[in-house]
């Protein structure tokens, strides 16, 4: 490390974008859990705290196209530069191509930043490397790029910094729409930053906002979702402080969410006494929805989470719900061994590849290969049928996925009604969801294999995360 501690120091914005992206790379660190907590234990300002969480998102999103760009600026392959220096030079080149920063400042502070965090050597790589990079214009390193492209599919794969296994696998689910021209859209939107949205929890929040929360109640907080009768945009400022506020009554969740547990409790109303069951609860958001709604209707929810830390997370998210609310750790996978025929409605939040998040979790594009969609199919299917037989005949089980991929979505389904025949039918999820909405969901007409339908929900056309429901029933 150099004597020099002025030529040591890094902006602080820089510095938490930094830790954050090596967290994730080396310890598979969650972005948006672990960048708040950083930010804080920095003391950031509102700028400097933006400023890390764009530095932050738009590396990550983006990191497949700029392992690109650095591999034709050094010229050697990304496998062969120490991991550490590699974030590094994301993140400068995330701001020379990425944002409006300042060249200098840019290339600086990324050498800076190497000097704390690598050897003598890698510190004038770091330097050559982002000159070579600041000295071509964003337009023409995209040029560049996509001419090494060995196909068209590896072509979008480098445009929109997504795995070519993905792009694929998206292209296949849109196709099944009819709407396979929508990829460039879909890929388009992953890459776009979310809207911050929350949910006002029904029957609970309007004693600290404005009146009802389904009746305006939010309006001075933000604009209400177009298809969530709960949830809002968020008009600005911290969402944190916003929850804090009002008690965790008010607080952070996508529309897909809320319309994937408001499919399962308004499929039908609800009679006093019901019992539900949410089987994967972890982290808890759809746990503490159906909560607030099985208390509007006098019906009892129990959760249940395998992992005791994530069983622990679905206890706070519980804590602001004035009710009883059972958290197992059971294995869900055999949850019909002591629990048969036993609930009304059932959650089934299936363990995803998170597919259909990576605007909101750009990491999880790289983390996940053709192989895991295997592993979960199966656990997915185990689920499945061990939801089904732990609901009551003529219950209501929502099965849901935050992934459009088919062997996660309805190849699940398909498989599940195959084995249990006539015992299980298939309700239609997309007539429940269009009358929760305020504005009518654009959702392709065709129905599903033996009747009823499931609903897809896209970034790009619903401004949701991409996720899956099908509402089913027991008949026997």
């Amino acid at each position: 490390m150099s004597d020099s501690r002025s030529s040591d120091f890094v902006q602080p914005a820089r510095r938490v974008a930094y830790e954050v992206i090596a967290a994730v790379r080396e310890s598979d660190a969650y972005a948006n859990l672990l960048l708040p907590v950083r930010i804080k234990r920095a003391a950031l300002n509102t700028a400097d705290a933006a400023l890390a969480t764009e530095l932050t998102y738009g590396t990550l999103r983006m990191q497949g196209y700029y392992d690109r760009v650095i591999a034709l600026a050094a010229g050697r392959p990304v496998s062969a530069i120490d991991p550490a220096v590699l974030d590094v030079l994301c993140l400068g080149t995330h701001q020379l191509l990425g944002t409006r920063v300042a060249t200098h400042a840019a290339v600086n502070e990324s050498v800076s930043l190497a000097r704390q965090v690598a050897s003598r050597s890698a510190v004038g790589f770091t330097n050559g490397v982002l000159r070579t990079i600041s000295r071509t214009s964003a337009d023409d390193w995209r040029e560049r790029v996509l001419a090494q492209a060995e196909n068209a599919d590896d072509r979008l794969a480098a445009e929109f910094s997504h795995p070519v296994w993905v792009v694929r696998a998206f292209r296949q689910a849109l196709r099944d729409e009819g709407r396979g021209d929508e990829l460039v859209d879909l890929l388009a939107a992953d890459n776009t930053p979310p809207r911050v949205n929350m949910v006002a929890l029904p029957g609970l929040a309007g004693d600290t906002a404005t009146g009802g929360t389904e009746a305006g109640g939010t309006a001075t907080l933000g604009a209400p979702d177009a298809y969530s009768p709960i949830g809002f945009v968020l008009a600005g400022g911290d969402p944190f402080d916003l929850v804090d506020a009002h008690n965790g009554r008010i607080r952070v969740q996508d529309e897909g969410s809320q319309l994937a547990a408001l499919a399962l409790s308004r499929a039908r109303p609800v009679q006093p006494g019901e019992r539900w069951l949410d089987l994967c609860a972890g982290p808890g958001g759809k746990a503490a929805l159906l909560a607030a709604e099985a208390l509007a209707g006098g019906a009892e929810l129990v959760a249940n989470e395998l992992v005791p830390a994530r069983a622990q997370l679905v206890r706070n998210a519980l804590a602001p719900v004035p009710a009883e609310v059972p958290v197992w750790e059971l294995d869900g996978t055999r949850i019909a061994d002591d629990h048969a025929g036993e609930f009304d409605r059932i959650l089934l939040d299936a363990p995803c590849t998170g597919l259909g998040a990576l605007r909101r979790r750009p990491e999880a594009r790289w983390r996940k290969q053709p192989a895991d969609v295997a592993a979960l199919s199966g656990l997915q299917s185990d689920l499945i049928d061990a939801a089904l037989g732990a609901l009551k005949p003529g219950g209501v089980l929502a099965y849901v996925t935050c992934s459009p991929h088919l062997a996660e979505t309805k190849g699940i389904v398909a498989t599940a009604m195959k084995k249990w025949g006539d015992r299980v039918t298939r309700l239609d999820t997309a007539s429940v969801l269009q009358g929760l909405s305020s504005s009518p969901l654009d959702l392709p007409t065709t129905d599903a294999p033996g009747g009823g339908t499931s609903v897809q929900l896209w970034p790009h056309r619903h401004g949701t995360d991409a996720m899956f429901i099908t509402l089913l029933s027991r008949t026997a």
